[in-house]
């Protein structure tokens, strides 16, 4: 145990830590100690006290809006990166296995998204259809599908010609049984990496908007707290600091995750893990 730990502690400290976390969102009522929008208290109480990390301008629990900012930030990153999966996913193989026509239309589609600053781009979207839990997941997902697509794309262009997929036409299996039983499998491992890196993509872009005021207003998230604590930063400091914080570890997290994902997959390391003493 303690060797597989030494050869990929990323996937194990990334892949606890998120864990942790996740179990704290999910639990999130039940370990708050008070609910994230009342008002409790005297406004910008500091650490201690009757308040573990104080409260904000209004007398709110800081604690119980970072358990609770938890559950909200995984959720619209977990929500949005498996939308964003299954367009890419979808544009990509398309592409790939069919090439001509279907595969310039593609690339061509998908260079319209990338050309477009992501950011600026999800806040016209989130302005469009107006600031809401539904309007950011959809926002998110349309300006982080483009580098799935590709990937996609990229490795269905690789696989659709091997063997096993020569083997499948010629026991008549359709265009959709191949792409989904045959390759798509084979194509997955360097998606599932590339797709965890989009959740800590999707919880950055989330706060981002949160703290612009563009996310849901009765949600409270990490990036809510931040921005709503802009104008006492001098005073509470506190306020700012720790949500950014959880948004660090969190983020910091799902990249390790994510490194020791891709190293797991990668038959190179694999091999060279065999052979180590």
């Amino acid at each position: 145990m303690a060797s597989l730990l030494q050869r990929n502690w990323r996937l194990w400290v990334g892949g606890g830590t998120l864990a942790l976390i996740a179990l704290v969102a999910l639990l999130a009522p039940w370990l708050a100690p008070h609910d994230p929008w009342a008002l409790l208290g005297p406004p910008l109480a500091a650490p201690g006290g009757d308040f573990l990390l104080g409260t904000d301008m209004l007398g709110r629990d800081l604690l119980s809006g970072l358990i609770h900012g938890a559950r909200v930030s995984l959720m619209i990153g977990m929500a949005s990166s498996l939308c964003a999966l299954l367009i890419g996913v979808t544009v990509g193989a398309l592409a790939g296995y069919f090439g001509g026509a279907a595969d310039r239309i593609a690339v061509r589609f998908t260079e319209f998204f990338q050309v477009i600053p992501a950011f600026l781009f999800a806040i016209l979207l989130v302005a469009i259809l107006l600031p809401g839990l539904r309007s950011v997941i959809i926002a998110i997902a349309l300006v982080t599908w483009p580098p799935v697509a590709r990937l996609v794309r990229s490795e269905f262009m690789t696989l659709r010609s091997r063997e096993f997929v020569e083997a499948a036409r010629s026991l008549g299996l359709g265009h959709g049984q191949i792409i989904v039983r045959e390759i798509l499998p084979n194509a997955l491992p360097p998606v599932i990496a590339v797709g965890s890196l989009m959740v800590a993509t999707a919880i950055l872009t989330e706060s981002s908007l949160s703290f612009l005021g563009l996310a849901d207003p009765n949600l409270i998230s990490w990036g809510y707290i931040i921005g709503a604590s802009r104008p006492v930063f001098r005073e509470a400091w506190w306020l700012s600091v720790l949500p950014g914080l959880c948004l660090f570890v969190t983020v910091l997290s799902i990249n390790l995750l994510a490194d020791g994902i891709g190293d797991a997959g990668n038959p190179l390391l694999r091999a060279r893990r065999a052979t180590a003493p």
